[in-house]
């Protein structure tokens, strides 16, 4: 029987190779490959090495415009669901029909994801993205999505399980390129670079597509999300290509193949089954924010952006502590992030004071960012290169997990109020994330 790795595995780090030209042309991608050596760069600081690698400059850039529609689209898509239907089981199942075709579709999206130019996902990946948000804008200006058309939503679960189908079949490339752009030793940094980019636009981004939607109305701002998904298309065009790591199965026995891995790999698993278990609990929120702005705060779509935003600020810390420190006690900071995201979920849920609700958004944002960061670092780096695209495609199920979670939620919303729905969920994670250190050596020991 195989033994249990004892230490991340994966691609191994150019920077621990000697500095030969050999080895220089044969990792194009890596940062001291791509600068004389003895040059400075500001990008020499650590909490920025990744940016050394002009692949990933590339790819950052994508990406931002990307992340850029998708964080307008938190705000617009599920307030525009709640202004169509005031239903927050409808919210529920615009959610729903995102999840399921992007568990259906993710680990399937790993398996190509270990076989494929990773950047020629990405580029279709893009632009179906942008076909999807071009259908609702177009529903929009026609005047059929609207308030007197009552089954006028019935648009939006269409692109819904575009967007889901698609983010199943991309996401794992997504991920799993980066490693290979950056190689083992800058990962963790990139991935916290990754987050803090995100979180930037979490920042800025809802709060503008809060503010369009009052100034300008839902369409505009989904043509603006159309424009920047085929402005990161544009980016990924430019990607260079990397060596897949060339799973040898085909379509189902690859599939079984790293599932078996998962299995075996009892690190990758707990992983895995924390992970899962956070997103249940704790994501909830993002689906049904609306029926808090709406309902229980009052403050319009303004707010909401706003609150999404302050979110971003406490999640851009996160990054850039992580981003800054070493791979050390990463399972104790990974089980500490997520105490603090639910114990700001209760204080959320059960608030009716704005002042107090946006401070809790900060330490939501904060505890969600570490969470996701340490999550998926830890699963890159304790991965087999071979397995990497499968592994990831697993971790991006928590995305469908989540909108089935947020289906749920909504349902019992329906019953007993938002706040307790959403606020008995997160106490539930304080209790659980307790126990979880209590009981788990092997996850406090994780580097």
């Amino acid at each position: 029987m195989r033994q249990e790795q004892q230490r991340p595995t994966g691609v191994a780090s150019v920077d621990d190779a000697p500095d030969t030209a050999a080895n220089r042309q044969a990792h194009p991608s890596d940062p001291a490959s791509l600068r004389p050596k003895g040059s400075f760069s500001p990008t020499n600081f650590s909490t920025f090495a990744s940016f050394s690698s002009p692949a990933y400059r590339v790819f950052y850039g994508g990406m931002m415009g990307q992340m850029a529609a998708m964080n307008m689209q938190m705000v617009t898509s599920s307030l525009l669901a709640y202004r169509l239907t005031g239903s927050t089981a409808i919210l529920g199942l615009t959610s729903l029909a995102n999840a399921v075709p992007m568990i259906l579709l993710s680990l399937y999206g790993g398996v190509v994801a270990d076989r494929v130019q990773k950047k020629f996902m990405l580029l279709g990946g893009q632009l179906a993205f942008a076909l999807a948000s071009l259908i609702v804008a177009v529903g929009l200006l026609t005047g059929y999505v609207s308030a007197e058309h009552g089954g006028s939503w019935w648009v939006l679960i269409v692109s819904s399980v575009l967007q889901g189908g698609v983010s199943g079949l991309v996401m794992p490339s997504r991920q799993a390129i980066i490693p290979e752009l950056v190689g083992e030793k800058h990962l963790m940094n990139a991935i916290a670079l990754n987050s803090l980019g995100m979180n930037t636009l979490r920042l800025l981004a809802p709060a503008a597509g809060g503010f369009l939607i009052d100034v300008v109305g839902f369409a505009a701002v989904y043509l603006c999300m159309t424009g920047l998904y085929v402005f990161a298309a544009l980016f990924a065009a430019l990607l260079p290509r990397t060596s897949p790591a060339g799973a040898r199965a085909s379509g189902l026995a690859a599939l079984k193949e790293g599932l078996r891995y998962v299995q075996a790999e009892k690190t990758v698993l707990l992983v895995l089954a924390v992970t899962f278990l956070v997103v249940l609990l704790s994501m909830p929120i993002m689906t049904l924010l609306p029926a808090f702005t709406e309902g229980v705060l009052h403050v319009g779509a303004s707010g909401m952006g706003i609150l999404l935003s302050v979110s971003g600020a406490g999640a851009m810390v996160g990054s850039l502590v992580l981003a800054s420190i070493s791979n050390k006690k990463r399972g104790l900071l990974l089980m500490a992030g997520t105490g603090v995201l639910a114990i700001a979920l209760v204080g959320f849920s059960f608030s009716r004071w704005w002042t107090a609700s946006l401070v809790f958004m900060v330490f939501v944002g904060l505890g969600q960012t570490v969470r996701q960061t340490l999550g998926s670092s830890l699963l890159q780096s304790y991965t087999e290169q071979t397995y990497r695209g499968r592994v990831m495609s697993l971790m991006m199920m928590e995305f469908g997990l989540s909108s089935f979670g947020a289906f749920a939620t909504a349902i019992v919303a329906e019953a007993i109020g938002v706040q307790w729905a959403v606020g008995g969920l997160a106490i539930i994670l304080a209790v659980l994330c307790v126990v979880i250190v209590a009981l788990s050596p092997r996850l406090r020991r994780l580097d």
